[in-house]
Protein backbone atom coordinates (compact mmCIF):
# COMPACT_ATOMS: atom_id res chain seq x y z
CA UNK A 1 0.00 0.00 0.00
CA UNK A 2 1.22 3.57 -1.26
CA UNK A 3 2.20 6.29 1.40
CA UNK A 4 -0.98 8.69 1.08
CA UNK A 5 0.08 12.48 -0.36
CA UNK A 6 0.78 15.09 1.97
CA UNK A 7 -2.27 16.92 1.22
CA UNK A 8 -4.63 14.65 1.30
CA UNK A 9 -3.06 13.60 5.02
CA UNK A 10 -3.97 16.99 6.03
CA UNK A 11 -6.98 17.54 4.46
CA UNK A 12 -8.44 14.70 6.28
CA UNK A 13 -6.49 16.07 9.38
CA UNK A 14 -7.77 19.68 9.45
CA UNK A 15 -11.04 19.72 7.60
CA UNK A 16 -13.40 18.32 10.58
CA UNK A 17 -11.30 21.20 12.43
CA UNK A 18 -12.38 23.87 10.30
CA UNK A 19 -16.00 22.66 10.19
CA UNK A 20 -16.16 23.20 13.83
CA UNK A 21 -15.28 26.79 13.58
CA UNK A 22 -17.69 27.39 11.11
CA UNK A 23 -15.16 27.29 8.01
CA UNK A 24 -15.05 25.28 4.75
CA UNK A 25 -11.91 23.52 3.21
CA UNK A 26 -11.93 24.72 -0.23
CA UNK A 27 -8.34 23.39 -1.61
CA UNK A 28 -5.32 22.17 -0.09
CA UNK A 29 -1.49 21.87 -2.39
CA UNK A 30 1.18 21.24 -0.69
CA UNK A 31 4.02 21.90 -3.56
CA UNK A 32 7.95 22.97 -4.13
CA UNK A 33 8.52 26.56 -5.45
CA UNK A 34 11.96 26.89 -5.69
CA UNK A 35 13.86 25.50 -3.19
CA UNK A 36 11.30 25.74 -0.30
CA UNK A 37 8.02 23.35 0.21
CA UNK A 38 4.54 25.47 0.63
CA UNK A 39 1.58 24.12 2.22
CA UNK A 40 -1.63 26.59 0.96
CA UNK A 41 -5.05 26.27 2.39
CA UNK A 42 -7.60 27.75 0.99
CA UNK A 43 -10.74 28.23 3.12
CA UNK A 44 -14.25 29.61 2.55
CA UNK A 45 -17.07 30.97 4.60
CA UNK A 46 -20.43 32.46 3.75
CA UNK A 47 -19.84 36.30 4.56
CA UNK A 48 -16.59 35.59 3.03
CA UNK A 49 -13.15 35.12 4.40
CA UNK A 50 -11.35 37.95 6.57
CA UNK A 51 -7.32 38.28 7.29
CA UNK A 52 -8.75 37.21 10.87
CA UNK A 53 -10.28 33.92 10.06
CA UNK A 54 -6.39 33.21 8.06
CA UNK A 55 -4.43 33.88 11.31
CA UNK A 56 -6.71 31.98 13.38
CA UNK A 57 -6.74 28.64 10.72
CA UNK A 58 -2.96 29.47 10.44
CA UNK A 59 -2.82 29.06 14.68
CA UNK A 60 -5.12 25.86 14.80
CA UNK A 61 -3.81 24.14 11.91
CA UNK A 62 -0.64 24.59 11.99
CA UNK A 63 -0.29 23.60 15.44
CA UNK A 64 -1.79 20.32 14.78
CA UNK A 65 -0.16 19.61 11.43
CA UNK A 66 3.42 20.17 13.40
CA UNK A 67 2.02 17.84 16.40
CA UNK A 68 0.85 14.77 14.47
CA UNK A 69 3.78 15.30 12.33
CA UNK A 70 1.97 15.21 8.38
CA UNK A 71 4.88 16.61 7.09
CA UNK A 72 8.33 15.89 6.81
CA UNK A 73 10.42 19.03 4.90
CA UNK A 74 10.43 22.19 6.50
CA UNK A 75 7.91 24.24 4.65
CA UNK A 76 5.79 27.50 4.36
CA UNK A 77 2.07 27.54 5.49
CA UNK A 78 -0.61 30.04 3.60
CA UNK A 79 -3.62 30.68 4.49
CA UNK A 80 -6.32 32.04 1.53
CA UNK A 81 -9.44 33.16 0.19
CA UNK A 82 -10.33 30.58 -2.44
CA UNK A 83 -10.51 34.25 -4.74
CA UNK A 84 -13.30 35.44 -7.70
CA UNK A 85 -11.89 32.62 -9.97
CA UNK A 86 -12.02 29.93 -7.06
CA UNK A 87 -11.35 26.43 -8.07
CA UNK A 88 -14.18 24.17 -8.74
CA UNK A 89 -12.96 20.36 -7.66
CA UNK A 90 -15.81 18.60 -5.85
CA UNK A 91 -19.03 17.89 -6.48
CA UNK A 92 -20.40 19.93 -3.65
CA UNK A 93 -18.47 22.99 -5.75
CA UNK A 94 -20.48 22.40 -8.83
CA UNK A 95 -24.10 21.86 -7.37
CA UNK A 96 -23.22 25.70 -5.21
CA UNK A 97 -21.82 27.22 -8.75
CA UNK A 98 -24.81 26.01 -10.63
CA UNK A 99 -26.11 29.12 -12.73
CA UNK A 100 -22.38 31.07 -12.60
CA UNK A 101 -20.31 31.64 -15.34
CA UNK A 102 -17.67 28.88 -15.40
CA UNK A 103 -14.30 27.64 -17.20
CA UNK A 104 -13.76 23.78 -17.85
CA UNK A 105 -10.17 22.66 -18.68
CA UNK A 106 -10.14 18.87 -19.94
CA UNK A 107 -7.41 16.39 -20.44
CA UNK A 108 -8.14 15.66 -23.64
CA UNK A 109 -10.38 16.61 -26.35
CA UNK A 110 -14.10 16.27 -25.87
CA UNK A 111 -16.00 16.55 -29.27
CA UNK A 112 -13.25 17.94 -30.44
CA UNK A 113 -12.61 20.67 -27.84
CA UNK A 114 -10.34 20.64 -24.37
CA UNK A 115 -11.44 23.67 -23.89
CA UNK A 116 -15.29 25.32 -22.65
CA UNK A 117 -16.42 28.33 -20.83
CA UNK A 118 -20.13 28.69 -20.08
CA UNK A 119 -23.16 29.09 -17.59
CA UNK A 120 -23.23 26.19 -15.31
CA UNK A 121 -26.59 24.63 -15.26
CA UNK A 122 -26.35 21.30 -13.71
CA UNK A 123 -24.50 18.59 -12.37
CA UNK A 124 -25.70 15.18 -12.06
CA UNK A 125 -24.65 11.65 -12.64
CA UNK A 126 -20.95 12.90 -12.06
CA UNK A 127 -20.99 15.15 -15.32
CA UNK A 128 -20.90 18.94 -15.96
CA UNK A 129 -23.74 20.29 -17.88
CA UNK A 130 -22.56 23.76 -19.34
CA UNK A 131 -24.70 26.42 -21.73
CA UNK A 132 -22.22 27.42 -23.97
CA UNK A 133 -22.60 29.15 -27.33
CA UNK A 134 -26.58 28.13 -26.79
CA UNK A 135 -25.77 24.35 -26.79
CA UNK A 136 -25.78 22.41 -23.38
CA UNK A 137 -22.41 20.20 -23.14
CA UNK A 138 -22.13 16.91 -20.88
CA UNK A 139 -18.79 17.12 -19.63
CA UNK A 140 -17.82 14.10 -17.70
CA UNK A 141 -16.29 15.16 -14.31
CA UNK A 142 -13.15 12.31 -14.43
CA UNK A 143 -12.48 14.07 -18.04
CA UNK A 144 -12.01 17.48 -16.35
CA UNK A 145 -8.50 18.50 -15.35
CA UNK A 146 -9.31 22.18 -14.28
CA UNK A 147 -12.65 24.01 -13.65
CA UNK A 148 -12.78 27.48 -11.98
CA UNK A 149 -15.26 30.40 -11.85
CA UNK A 150 -15.26 32.74 -14.36
CA UNK A 151 -14.98 36.93 -13.01
CA UNK A 152 -17.93 38.57 -14.32
CA UNK A 153 -17.72 42.32 -14.48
Amino acid sequence: MGKVPVAQSVLELIEPVLMANGLELVDVEFKKEGKKWVLRIYIDKKSGVTLADCQKVSGLVGDLIDIEKVIDPDYTLEISSPGLNRALKKEKDFIKFCGKKISVQCHAPLNGKKSFTGCLTNFKNQSIYLEMDGQLHEIPLNRVAKANLVIEI
